[in-house]
């Protein structure tokens, strides 16, 4: 059986928008609560070293659709990592 490298594409895109829009939910949380306690700095801080190695991975394979969506997602989660800190530093 033959896939369509159309369907192949799609699935990539589905993919790709799911990955960058399941940032954007703990965003509006930390954001409106300014409060980032219930998250794992180091998860943050793995998962941004994780789409660090994906973006310098689609840019090698000169792949515009990984490297791409992977470079949203570090900007998402890097913001998340971001927050983390400056929610997580209180004034005296």
């Amino acid at each position: 059986m033959t896939i369509s490298p159309t369907v192949i594409d799609a699935v990539g895109a589905g993919a790709a928008l799911c990955s960058m829009i399941s940032f954007t939910p703990q965003i509006f949380k930390m954001w409106k609560e300014r409060d980032a306690s219930a998250v794992s700095l180091r998860t943050y801080a793995l998962t941004v070293t994780g789409f660090t190695l994906w973006l310098a991975y689609g840019l090698l394979l000169k792949s515009w659709p990984i490297a791409v969506s992977n470079g949203v997602c570090l900007a998402l989660s890097g913001v998340i990592l971001v927050m983390k800190w400056r929610f997580s530093v209180r004034e005296p």
